[in-house]
């Protein structure tokens, strides 16, 4: 039985089953099997190396991930040509530099990769136009500059990028308007402002369009003309359909407007928080016309914010974290009208608030990290009601918590960063249990010094095509490419 149960201790399940076939033809062995499984319950997940891009302890870094058919694209370091983009297939000949941008040592900088056509944009420097819009099929031939928005050396610096309808949408800045709304099939005679929303009369002031949101194919966004203050607007992608949706905060330009923020689709209506100057910071709805902009709710009654934040959807409700003077911050639910508006669960009883963060979508359910006053931040998950929002374990036993972040859903399996106080901050999982809730892989074992534990500090978390990829640190390769399978 002593080797049976250094199976067990090994999970090595091809050795096991041979040994225990040869010896154990009855139904103790049988039960041994069934043991050995119910040992190793982390083969449900894993997590895995795929390659050191810069050779050593040196970090490649690998940030910005994006899924791309299938394909992870990212930007990285291999030491040697700078910060530059890459993608991989989760295997390491498949990992690959597709194109020095900015040849030599220095960085292009791509980042925020957003796929129209079947086609990546995203914003690079190649060290002779400044930061630019560029396009990249996954080869380096393929991989262009589109359009020298900025002409020179400056940047146009494309940011704040969304696809509606086949369109990517985004912020840029030509010189000669200020940071205004463009848009690009990818290709440069498609690449054009859209509008300009605050016409600047010689001195390029930015109307800065920010929060741009695909709301069932309609771009909703925030952005200021210089007379109403930052406000909603809405864009069909022509200069004539780009309008004011509603000047929710009226104030003549003196005042900063309703300043929309965390805007988010929630089945084709559009869910934010804003102030009107009377209700403080509250929550508000939009179907993208005057009339259908809406407060929902006055969660915190008066002048007072409740300052909804975190804002994500299940299904067809929305979910999010809000404060009172009476409760404090905590997890709210919102199907749209001011009835149907309302607190989850009093997870921290008072004035002081659990604070809900990190709240994540997966499987009909929001997880997130919260604290009730005795466990620390640690992870919860709810369905909406009082009674299905429950603390799934304490991962770190005690008040400091564990401090989930980066929850990323991957085919119903949450994965994130965290620490349970032994192994510094390390890649975890939740299918939705407590049983289910469980570290995937100690990448860092590393107990440090005193009660401080390193870990690797797994980051930009992403789900490729059912694949985690993220990136994280141990001593022989530094930060490099991991993956995990739920």
């Amino acid at each position: 039985m002593s080797a049976v149960f250094q199976g067990m201790n090994a999970c090595r399940p091809r050795m096991r089953r041979r040994a225990l076939r040869r010896r154990f033809a009855t139904s103790l062995g049988l039960v041994a099997i069934a043991l050995v499984a119910a040992a190793c319950p982390a083969l449900a997940s894993s997590a895995s190396f795929v390659r050191d891009i810069n050779l050593g302890s040196a970090s490649s870094s690998p940030t910005s991930f994006a899924d791309v058919g299938g394909a992870a694209f990212f930007a990285a370091d291999d030491g040697t040509h700078g910060n530059e983009l890459w993608r991989s297939d989760g295997t390491a000949p498949g990992t690959r530099l597709i194109r020095d941008i900015s040849p030599g040592g220095p960085s292009s900088n791509s980042q925020e990769f957003t796929i129209v056509g079947g086609t990546v944009l995203f914003p690079a420097d190649d060290g002779a136009h400044g930061t630019e819009l560029w396009r990249s099929d996954g080869t380096a031939a393929g991989t262009q500059l589109v359009r020298d928005i900025n002409p020179g050396f400056e940047d146009s610096y494309p940011h704040n990028f969304v696809n509606v309808g086949g369109t990517a949408f985004f912020a840029a800045d030509d010189g000669a308007h200020g940071t205004e709304l463009w848009r690009s099939d990818g290709t440069a005679v498609g690449t054009e402002l859209v509008r300009n929303i605050r016409p600047d009369g010689g001195t390029h002031p930015d109307s800065n369009p920010h929060e741009l949101t695909n709301v069932a194919g309609t771009l909703i966004f925030a952005a200021t003309d210089g007379t109403h203050g930052v406000e909603l607007w809405r864009s069909d992608g022509t200069a004539a359909g780009t309008e004011l949706v509603r000047n929710i905060r009226p104030d003549g330009g003196a005042l900063p407007g309703s300043s929309p923020r965390d805007l988010t689709n929630v089945a084709g209506t559009l869910f934010f928080g804003a102030t009107d100057g009377t209700h403080g910071v509250e929550l508000w709805r939009s179907d993208g016309t005057t009339a259908g902009t809406k407060l929902v709710r006055d969660i915190d009654p008066g002048g007072a914010d409740s300052d909804p934040d975190n804002l994500v959807s299940v299904g067809e409700t929305i979910f999010f974290a809000a404060g009172n003077s009476t409760r404090g911050r905590e997890l709210w639910r919102s199907d749209g009208t001011a009835t149907g508006t309302k607190l989850v669960r009093d997870i921290f009883p008072g004035s002081e608030g659990s604070s809900p963060n990190e709240l994540t979508s997966a499987g009909g359910s929001v997880f997130f990290a919260a604290s009730d006053g005795t466990h620390g931040t640690e992870l919860w998950r709810s369905d909406g009601t009082a009674a299905g929002t429950k603390l799934l374990r304490d991962i770190r036993p005690g008040t400091l918590g564990s401090a989930p972040r980066e929850m990323t859903d991957v085919a119903g399996t949450v994965f994130f960063g965290a620490t349970d106080g032994i192994r510094g901050r390390e890649l975890w999982r939740s299918d939705g249990t407590a049983a289910g809730t469980a570290l995937v892989r100690n990448i860092r074992p590393d107990t440090g010094t005193g009660t401080f534990h390193r870990g690797s500090a797994p980051r930009s978390l992403t789900n490729v095509a059912g694949t985690l990829f993220f990136s994280a640190y141990e001593d022989i390769h530094g930060r490099e490419l991991w993956k995990a399978i739920p």
